[in-house]
């Protein structure tokens, strides 16, 4: 069964947003989690943006990075330079891929400039979490069927 794990600071954006996706879009055979070198609690905004594309995230919770789910990940995507940087070290098996996307929590502005920028950041990472089932899920069935 493979493993992904959607790390960032804090998994309250953009790590939840990439699981909500990855839950919705790899086939249920997969092991998806996020989690963050802090807990910050789940963004209601996230939450928001997320409801807008039909995918409930609303039950997921901020988690700290855990090391034996690390340790057994095949894949672990890192969505900020802070978690590319701070992340665990892990085995040279596990495929590490970083996706460096500007974080909504930051932004600032009115309420609808600042869901704007939660949503095309939400949408960056459905492009890419929609790439990686493309270019990785078939990967992983050809290892499996060897």
């Amino acid at each position: 069964m493979p493993q992904i794990y959607f790390l960032c600071t804090g998994n309250s954006c953009r790590s939840q947003m990439a699981e909500g996706f990855a839950r919705e879009i790899l086939p249920a055979t997969w092991r998806i989690a996020s989690a963050g070198l802090e807990v910050h609690g789940l963004n209601p905004w996230a939450v928001k943006v997320m409801a807008e594309k039909g995918v409930d995230i609303s039950k997921q919770q901020s988690q700290l990075i855990d090391p034996e789910f690390l340790r057994r990940c095949d894949y672990v995507v890192t969505l900020c330079g802070d978690a590319r940087d701070r992340c665990p070290v892990v085995s040279q098996n596990v495929s590490k891929i970083h996706w460096p996307l500007v974080d909504p929590a930051q932004a600032t502005g009115d309420e609808q400039a600042r869901l704007l920028v939660f949503r095309q950041v939400r949408d960056e990472i459905e492009s890419r979490v929609r790439l990686f089932a493309v270019q990785h899920w078939q990967d992983h069935d050809k290892k499996g069927a060897k």
